[in-house]
C-alpha cells in the first residue's frame, strides 16, 4: 500500500521568516530593532536636576581632594615656601630615601599598623553585633531609642569625646575620685602608654560603632523574611537561622567594608591621637598622620611630610587593590566586580 505525502503549501513572500545570515548572532540581528539613542544634549536636559544636585559634592571633592593631589610634586623637591613650587630644587627620590632611613618614620609606621590591628580586630565586629541586637528587638519604640543613643556620639567632635573620657577616667575624673573615696589608689587610664591601644579602641567604639551599624541594618532589611519563616518551620533555632541565613546574607557587605577598612588601615586617626599625644608620649601615640604633621607643618620639612603622605596613599591604594583581588578569589564582587573575559 503506497502512502501519499502532501507537501505544505508555500507561504506568500510577505509572510516568510527571513533566513539568518551566516556568522551573525542574534544580538547582531536585533541591532536594527534598538531604540535610537538620545543625543548628549537631550540627556543633559533630561538629567539636569540630578546633575545640579551633584554639583556641590563634585565641587567639594575637586577643591579639597583632587586639586590638592597636584601638590604632591613637592615630595620630589627641596621645597622652600618663599621660592614656591616652580623655583624649588628638584631632588627626585632623595626625600623618600631619607624618609625610609628615618627611625622616627619607621616607628610611626609600625605603631600605626599595631594600632590599626587593634581597631580591625576589636572595632570592626562591634557594629555587626549591634545591628543583630537591634534587629532582634521586637518593640519598635525600644529599637528607635537604642538607635538614637548609639548614633548620638558620632556627631560629637573628637575634642568633646576626649574631654568626656578625661572627665570620667582622667586623674581627677569621676572614676579615680570614686577610687580615692574608697581608699584605693587611682588608675592612670588616660596616661598609661601600655593600655593606650585599649583606650583608643574603647573611644572609637563609643563614638562610631553606632553610626557604622546603619549599613548592617540596611543589609539586614534586604534579606528575604520568607527564608527565616521556612527555616523556623523546619525547626531551626535562632542561632542556626543567624548562621545559615543572616551571616551569608551579610557577607557581601562585610567583605566590602573589610576591604575599605584595610585600604584605610594606615589612617587610624589624626585628631584622636594628637589630642592624647602629650599625655601618653610620642612613643605610644605617634602615627603616620601625626608624624606628617610634626615633620611637615611644625618642623618645616614640607618635602619630607609630603613624601610621607604620598607613600601612605600609595600603600593604601595597593592594599585596597590586593584586598579586592582576594575578595574575587572568594567569589565576592568587592569594590568593583571582576571583568568577564
Amino acid at each position: 500500500m503506497n502512502s501519499t505525502t502532501q507537501q505544505a503549501p508555500a507561504l506568500p513572500e510577505a509572510h516568510r521568516v527571513p533566513e539568518p545570515l551566516p556568522g551573525k548572532s542574534g544580538r547582531a540581528r536585533r541591532k536594527g530593532n534598538r531604540a535610537p539613542q538620545q543625543s548628549f544634549r537631550s540627556r543633559l536636559r533630561r538629567d539636569k536636576q540630578m546633575l545640579l544636585m551633584m554639583l556641590p559634592g563634585v565641587a567639594f571633592l575637586l577643591l579639597f581632594f583632587y586639586i590638592p593631589i597636584l601638590g604632591n610634586v613637592i615630595a620630589f623637591q627641596d621645597y622652600q615656601p618663599y621660592l614656591g613650587i616652580g623655583d624649588s630644587l628638584f631632588v627626585g627620590w632623595q626625600n623618600f630615601v631619607d624618609l625610609f632611613g628615618n627611625p622616627d618614620f619607621i616607628h610611626a609606621f609600625w605603631n600605626t599598623l599595631y594600632l590599626a590591628a587593634w581597631q580591625l580586630v576589636f572595632l570592626f565586629p562591634v557594629p555587626l553585633v549591634l545591628a543583630l541586637i537591634v534587629d532582634s528587638l521586637i518593640s519598635t519604640r525600644v529599637r528607635r531609642i537604642f538607635q538614637s543613643i548609639a548614633y548620638l556620639p558620632h556627631f560629637l567632635s573628637w575634642v568633646l569625646v576626649i574631654a568626656f573620657f578625661q572627665q570620667m577616667l582622667g586623674g581627677a575624673g569621676f572614676v579615680n575620685n570614686l577610687l580615692r573615696d574608697m581608699g584605693m589608689d587611682p588608675i592612670p587610664f588616660m596616661t598609661n602608654p601600655e593600655t593606650f591601644p585599649v583606650m583608643v579602641v574603647i573611644q572609637m567604639i563609643w563614638k562610631d560603632a553606632g553610626w557604622a551599624m546603619i549599613i548592617f541594618l540596611a543589609a539586614l532589611a534586604s534579606i528575604d523574611a520568607s527564608l527565616y519563616e521556612a527555616a523556623a518551620a523546619d525547626g531551626a533555632g535562632r542561632w542556626r537561622r543567624m548562621w545559615h541565613i543572616t551571616l551569608p546574607g551579610l557577607r557581601p557587605v562585610i567583605v566590602l567594608l573589610l576591604i575599605l577598612r584595610i585600604g584605610d588601615i594606615l589612617s587610624v586617626g589624626f585628631e584622636q591621637f594628637i589630642l592624647q599625644r602629650d599625655a601618653v608620649g610620642a612613643g605610644a601615640a605617634e602615627v603616620l598622620d601625626t608624624f606628617t604633621y610634626y615633620t611637615g607643618v611644625v618642623g618645616g620639612g614640607w618635602s619630607s611630610g609630603a613624601a610621607a603622605g604620598l607613600a601612605k596613599g600609595v600603600v593604601s591604594a595597593l592594599l585596597i587593590y590586593g584586598a579586592n583581588k582576594l575578595a574575587h578569589r572568594f567569589g565576592e564582587d568587592g569594590i568593583f566586580a571582576k571583568q568577564a573575559r
